[in-house]
C-alpha cells in the first residue's frame, strides 16, 4: 500500500480548540447540532476529540475489505470490530466479485509499511503515544491505521468507526490524517452493583463494548455484598449477584477490548449487608452496623479470603479496597482506641493492616481518599505505593485540595467526579459536566494517572441507561489533555452515542438538561405527597418556575418521539427510552405539583359556595375537577401507573428483576394513594349533593389554597 503525501501535516489540538490551515475549530457545535456544525467546518464528530486531527472530505464507501499484514490475533480483533461497523453501516465487506472501495489496513509501528507511511507522511511517533497512541491516515481507496501496541490498533479503529457515517441509506469515509494519545494513562467508570440495580451480564457485555468504543480501560464495579465468594457464600443474595463462572467470562471477554476490571470491594465501611448477618457480628464496630471494627480476629482473614478470589478472577496491576465514609468508626469497639490516638491514625492503621495482609497477592491497592478531609495527616501513615483516590462530586472553584495532601506525600492518586446520577429522575448533567471537567483538569496538571468517573445507585432506582452521557464524558476529559469543553461534547453526544444525524437528541438533551435546572427533579420530589406539609413547600417553592420546566421537560418529549419514529437506524434505543422516561418523570413532577395547587383552589371555591344552591352547578364542577372521569386525582393515579409501567421496561432493558419490586411497590402505593382520594372526594360530593355540607380542608387533608408554608 502506498499513500500520497498530499495531506498537509496535522492539526494541533490544545484543551478542545484546534487551529487548522487558519480554520478555528476550538468553538465546536455552540448551540447548534453537531452535525449542522460539523458539515459547515467539514470536520467529523468524534468523541473523545484526538489531539491532532486534519480532515478533508467525505467519500461514498460501498464495499470495503480490513486487512491485518501482521497477522496479530488481537489486531484480527480490532479488525472484525470495524468489520462489523461496516456491515451495519451497509458497507458489503469483501466484495465477491471486483476490487473494493476501501482498504483499511491495520498496522505496527515497527513493519515497514507503517515506516514508509509516517515517512511520506512526515508524521513522528512520538514516546507518549507508545501505549495507546495511534496514527490514522485515511485517503479515498486506503486507509492505514498505525500503533505501536495492540491496544494502539483498537483505539485508532474506534476513531475510525466514528469517521464512517451514514446518511439516507449512504455509508461515508472521512479522509483525514489523526495522531492521537491519552492524557491520563487509566480511564475508568466505577458502577455501583450493590444498592439495587444489577445488570444482566449481557448488559454488562454491551457496557464494555461502549466504554472500550469510547477509549475507556478500566472498569470497576462496585460491590459491597454482591460478588459471590466461594469460601463466603452467605451475603451475596440469589439473583442479584456475580457468580465466579460470570466474573470469569466478563474478565476474559474485557480482555479483548483492552479494558482491565479492577472491583472495588468494600473492605472497611459499608458493610451493613455483610454485617447484619449473625456470622460476622464479632466483626463490626456497632451491631449489624457498617463498619468493621480494626482489630477484630477474623477480620483479615475475611479480607485476604476476598481478595485472593478477586485476583484469581480479575487479571489486574490492581485491587480495589475501598475505605471510603466510615463513620462509625470510633462509635463501639474502638471507641477507647480512637479517643486515645485520634480517628486518623486508627484508620490509617487498619489500611496498612490491609496492605500487609493482601502483600502476597502482589497487586497495588487502591482506595478512596476521603480520610484528607478529616486527617490530612493520617496520609503520612500510609504505604507509599498505595493509590489514592480523592472524590469530589460536586463544583469547586479548585479541586487541588482534595489531591495535594496524597501528592505531597509521595503517593499516586487517580481523580473521581461523580455522574451526578443519585437519587435523581434523571442525572444532573450540568453539573456532572463542570464537576468533571474541572476535577480531571486539576489532576492531569498535578500528575493524577488516571481518572474514574463513579456512578451511585443511593436510592435503588438508578437506570445506567440514563447515564451514558456523564460516564462518557469522564472517558473524553481522561483522554483529552487539559479542560474538557463540555458544551462541545453535548453538541456531538447525540451524533456519536445514537447516530443522530438530525439534532434532536442533542437539543432533547439541552431541554432536559434545562428542566432539571429549574425545578427539583430528586426521586424525593417525584415521589414526595403534594398535600403533606413538606410537598405544600416544595410545591410553593417550585411554582413560578414549573411552567417553563414542564414545557422543556414536554419538548424534550416531542424531540425523542420525533427522532425514534424518523429513524429505524439509530443506536442505543433503549437509553433513548430511558432518556424519555427521564423527561416524563420531570415533567411528571411539575405537574403533580400543579395540579396540588388545582385541587386546593377548587375546594377552596366549592366550599365557600356549598350554601349558595344558585351556583351549585359550579360547585359540583369544582368538586368534579378534583375527583371524576377528569379530575386531577385520576390524573396522578393515571400519570404514576403509565410511569411504573415505563420504568418496569427501562429496569428489564438493562437488569435482573431482582430489586425491582422494591421501586415498583412505591408506585403502587402512590396508585393506591390517589384513587383512594379520589374515591374520597366522590363520597364527599355526593354527601354535599343531600346535605350541602363538606368538610374543611384540612379535615380531608388537602393544603389551604394559596396559603405559603
Amino acid at each position: 500500500m502506498s499513500f500520497s503525501a498530499t495531506a498537509s501535516h496535522s492539526c494541533i489540538s490544545l484543551l478542545r480548540t484546534t487551529v487548522c490551515t487558519g480554520v478555528l475549530l476550538g468553538a465546536l457545535f455552540s448551540s447548534e447540532s453537531a452535525i449542522a456544525q460539523s458539515s459547515l467546518l467539514q470536520q467529523p464528530v468524534l468523541t473523545p476529540r484526538p489531539r491532532e486531527i486534519h480532515a478533508t472530505q467525505l467519500v461514498t464507501v460501498q464495499s470495503a475489505v480490513v486487512t491485518v499484514p501482521g497477522g496479530d490475533a488481537e489486531d484480527f480483533f480490532a479488525a472484525h470490530d470495524l468489520e462489523q461497523t461496516f456491515t451495519e453501516r451497509g458497507v458489503v465487506l469483501s466484495p465477491a466479485a471486483g476490487p473494493a472501495d476501501l482498504t483499511v489496513t491495520l498496522l505496527r509501528k515497527e513493519s515497514p509499511e507503517a515506516t514508509q507511511i509516517l515517512a511520506n507522511e512526515h508524521l513522528a511517533f512520538e514516546a507518549p503515544m507508545n501505549d495507546e497512541g495511534y496514527v490514522i491516515v485515511s485517503r479515498p481507496d486506503k486507509v492505514a491505521i498505525i500503533g505501536e501496541t495492540s491496544a494502539g490498533v483498537f483505539y485508532g479503529v474506534q476513531t475510525l468507526k466514528q469517521m464512517v457515517e451514514y446518511q439516507n441509506g449512504v455509508a461515508q469515509l472521512w479522509t483525514a490524517t489523526v495522531r492521537d494519545w491519552p492524557a491520563m494513562k487509566y480511564r475508568g467508570i466505577d458502577d455501583d452493583l450493590s444498592r439495587g440495580p444489577f445488570p444482566t451480564l449481557a448488559f454488562q457485555k454491551h457496557q464494555l463494548e461502549v466504554f472500550a468504543a469510547h477509549k475507556v480501560n478500566v472498569y470497576s464495579p462496585y460491590f459491597e455484598h454482591t460478588l459471590q465468594y466461594s469460601a463466603n457464600p452467605l451475603a451475596a443474595p440469589p439473583g442479584s449477584s456475580l457468580t465466579r463462572a460470570e466474573a470469569q467470562e466478563l474478565a476474559a471477554f474485557a480482555s479483548h477490548l483492552h479494558m482491565m476490571i479492577i472491583p472495588e470491594q468494600e473492605a472497611f465501611g459499608h458493610l451493613h449487608h455483610v454485617l447484619k448477618y449473625e456470622r460476622y457480628s464479632d466483626l463490626a464496630e456497632t451491631p449489624h452496623g457498617h463498619v468493621i471494627a480494626p482489630g477484630q480476629e477474623g477480620s483479615q482473614p475475611l479480607i485476604k479470603s476476598w481478595f485472593t478470589q478477586i485476583a484469581e478472577d480479575f487479571p489486574s496491576p490492581f485491587l480495589h479496597i475501598g475505605a471510603d465514609e466510615t463513620v462509625e468508626l470510633g462509635t463501639g469497639r474502638t471507641k477507647s482506641d480512637v479517643d486515645k490516638r485520634g480517628l486518623g491514625p486508627v484508620y490509617a492503621d487498619f489500611l496498612t493492616t490491609i496492605h500487609t495482609t493482601l502483600a502476597p497477592l502482589h497487586r497495588r491497592l487502591l482506595f478512596w481518599g476521603d480520610v484528607a478531609w478529616n486527617d490530612a495527616a493520617a496520609v503520612d501513615r500510609l504505604p507509599k505505593d498505595m493509590i489514592a483516590i480523592p472524590w469530589v462530586y460536586w463544583h469547586e472553584d479548585s479541586y487541588d485540595k482534595n489531591i495535594l495532601p496524597f501528592k505531597n506525600a509521595g503517593m499516586e492518586t487517580w481523580v473521581a467526579p461523580g455522574d451526578a446520577n443519585w437519587s435523581m429522575t434523571y442525572p444532573n448533567d450540568s453539573g456532572a459536566l463542570d464537576n468533571i471537567s474541572g476535577f480531571v483538569e486539576s489532576g492531569q496538571r498535578l500528575g493524577s494517572t488516571g481518572e474514574l468517573t463513579t456512578v451511585w445507585n443511593d436510592d435503588g432506582e438508578g437506570l445506567f441507561n440514563q447515564d451514558w452521557f456523564g460516564v462518557l464524558f469522564g472517558a473524553a476529559a481522561g483522554w483529552q489533555p487539559g479542560k474538557s469543553d463540555g458544551a462541545a461534547y453535548q453538541a456531538s453526544f447525540g451524533h456519536t452515542f445514537y447516530g443522530d444525524s438530525s439534532g434532536r437528541i442533542d437539543e432533547a438533551q439541552r431541554e432536559l438538561m434545562a428542566a432539571g435546572d429549574m425545578i427539583d427533579a430528586s426521586d424525593t420530589a417525584f415521589w414526595l405527597d403534594p398535600w403533606s406539609k413538606e410537598g405544600h413547600a416544595k410545591g410553593v417553592g417550585m411554582r413560578a418556575k414549573i411552567p417553563a420546566a414542564r414545557l422543556h421537560a414536554e419538548h424534550a418529549i416531542e424531540l425523542i418521539e420525533t427522532v425514534r419514529a424518523s429513524d429505524p437506524k439509530l443506536r442505543e434505543m433503549a437509553a433513548l427510552q430511558a432518556m424519555e422516561l427521564g423527561a416524563r418523570r420531570i415533567d411528571f413532577i411539575g405537574m403533580k405539583f400543579q395540579l396540588a395547587e388545582e385541587m386546593s383552589s377548587a375546594y377552596a371555591k366549592a366550599l365557600a359556595l356549598k350554601d349558595d344552591k344558585k351556583h351549585a352547578t359550579e360547585t359540583r364542577d369544582l368538586l368534579e375537577s378534583i375527583s371524576s372521569m377528569n379530575g386531577r386525582c385520576q390524573d396522578l393515579r393515571d400519570a404514576y401507573s403509565m410511569l411504573k409501567n415505563l420504568y418496569r421496561e427501562s429496569w428489564l432493558a438493562e437488569n435482573r428483576p431482582y430489586w425491582l419490586d422494591n421501586v415498583l411497590v412505591r408506585y403502587d402505593l402512590r396508585i393506591q394513594l390517589w384513587q383512594q382520594r379520589g374515591e374520597q372526594m366522590d363520597t364527599l360530593n355526593d354527601e354535599w349533593q343531600k346535605t350541602g355540607t363538606l368538610p374543611n380542608a384540612d379535615a380531608i387533608g388537602i393544603p389551604s389554597a394559596q396559603t405559603e408554608p
